[in-house]
């Protein structure tokens, strides 16, 4: 049975939820293999002058250890 480690890491993006999403998946990547899946933990949104500006998330990923 392989066993299994979960990291969290945070996010940003300008555009959306999903992208702050891969951007902690492309950043995890750079280091961290044999990832098999992420969750999202938390989202959360920043906002001046009535609008949202950053997109937030804190996100968990898990990869096979070898």
């Amino acid at each position: 049975m392989p066993v299994v480690k979960v990291i969290e890491i945070l996010a940003e993006s300008e555009k959306s939820w999903e992208d702050a999403t891969k951007v902690a998946f492309e950043e995890a990547k750079k280091t961290v293999h044999n990832i098999k899946s992420i969750y999202v933990k938390e989202f959360k949104a920043i906002v001046e002058n009535d609008e949202i500006v950053r997109y937030r998330v804190n996100v968990k990923i898990s990869f096979v250890v070898k």
